[in-house]
């Protein structure tokens, strides 16, 4: 194992996420990485290993009883992953208390009320496509991801938790925060402040103005039996939810929009139905995963998994950008984009208990969304060449700052 790459000091600015995953794979199917303010940690990108790993309930999600270091306050405030760590919600809890907080949510995301949604997903792409047609209007290039990709998850999640319309951009500024691994310790410690606050304001207005919403319904579940759900489990649920929750989808719908936008002989074949859309979906998780490395799991004894050896404690990141282009799974071909393929395994939802609770809205949003998208504008151009994108500037997330594109000709959308 070479000294000049072990440790592996992810990059702050996301700018190469695959390039760091091939160099990270020169480690093994396991890679020590360094973070910010020299934490060390590991990065799995191996396919058999994350899925063992997320699999095995011994990895442990919960740092307040598992990660010496946080425990022992030597993760300051001002971490720039704080905000993973110290949040209180399923995401960090395991067992008897997950499956509490699991069971709880379930019924937002059941198939019955996912599909319900439908007629609500289809009025909201076309309210996105009538802003975007305004800003066309003033601007023959416009940001694609800013103004589809991003909005409709976010009203999407914001509707379904009941957030007023001016409440949200103070309700999901800390998500947007979250991810970002630039920020300095100032900003991270004021951001853990504000996103606890604004939540915690949101549930207070929830309590006064209760809806047939999902926040409403925690605060009832709540008050009928206060053991079920502290106020600390319910605002980081519900900044969870809100934030990272939409944040995965807004790159799941730019990336396979900047796959059809750049292939001709591609999109030709999704429109004609020579290629599905299920297939586009289901190449676009596999190959360029929303969420690049996602924190935290923590071993609870130690383990040697794949040949690697992991001490208890230790921290552990699942590099999900790296996971579906494993070569062990997907060949020479991994790193290629081909939504014929065979087999498009991947894992890129998660695996195991903590498998994502929204995955099916997430498919029915998009399958909704992006269809319409190309259908509505068919001429649509991306406006800059594609290697003139930039990164969003995260290692947590797989994705670009903008999408700037032509609209150029419209055609009426239908539902």
């Amino acid at each position: 194992m070479s000294e000049a790459v072990c440790p592996y000091r992810l990059d702050d600015q996301g700018a190469d996420t695959h390039g760091e995953t091939k160099r990270l794979r020169e480690q093994g199917p396991i890679a020590r990485v360094e973070l910010q303010d020299g934490v060390l940690a590991w990065s799995v990108h191996d396919y058999a290993a994350a899925k063992q790993i997320m699999g095995d309930e011994r990895f442990s999600k919960n740092p307040r009883k598992n990660w010496p270091d946080y425990i022992n306050g030597e993760i300051s405030n001002g971490w720039p992953l704080i905000t993973w760590v110290a949040m209180d919600t399923m995401a960090t809890q395991d067992g008897k208390d997950h499956s509490r907080l699991r069971k709880l949510l379930l019924k937002a995301f059941t198939e019955r009320r996912v599909e319900a949604m439908k007629p609500h997903i289809w009025k909201t792409v076309h309210d996105l496509f009538d802003n975007m047609d305004a800003a066309a209007e003033k601007s023959d290039v416009i940001d694609l991801k800013g103004l589809f990709h991003a909005e409709l998850p976010t009203r999407l999640m914001c509707d379904l938790f009941g957030v007023p319309v001016e409440r949200r951009q103070e309700v999901l500024a800390g998500g947007h925060k979250n991810i970002d691994t630039r920020i300095s310790a100032e900003d991270a410690e004021a951001n853990l402040d504000q996103w606890q606050e604004a939540i915690s304001d949101l549930v207070q207005y929830k309590k006064q103005h209760p809806g047939d919403d999902l926040t409403s319904g925690m605060i009832a579940a709540k008050e009928e039996d206060g053991s079920r759900l502290s106020d600390s489990e319910m605002i980081g649920t519900l900044h969870l939810l809100l934030g990272a929750g939409s944040e995965t989808l807004v790159n799941a719908l730019a990336h396979s929009s900047l796959f059809l936008l750049t292939n001709t002989d591609l999109r030709k074949k999704v429109m004609s139905g020579e290629i599905s859309w299920e297939d586009v979906w289901e190449e676009t998780l596999r190959v360029e995963s929303p969420v690049a490395h996602l924190p935290f799991r923590y071993a609870t004894e130690d383990f040697e998994v794949a040949g690697v050896k992991i001490a208890k404690g230790d921290p552990i990141l699942i590099d999900f950008a790296g996971i579906g282009r494993d070569p062990a799974i997907h060949g020479e071909t991994a790193d290629e984009f081909d939504p014929l393929r065979a087999d498009k395994t991947h894992l890129s939802f998660g695996h195991g208990v903590h498998y994502c609770l929204g995955a099916r809205l997430a498919k029915h949003a998009w399958m909704i969304g992006i269809p319409a998208l190309f259908e509505r504008y068919p001429d649509m151009e991306l406006a800059v060449r594609r290697d003139e994108l930039v990164g969003q500037g995260s290692f947590v997330v797989n994705g670009h700052a903008q999408l700037p594109v032509r609209l150029k000709a419209r055609v009426a959308a239908t539902a």
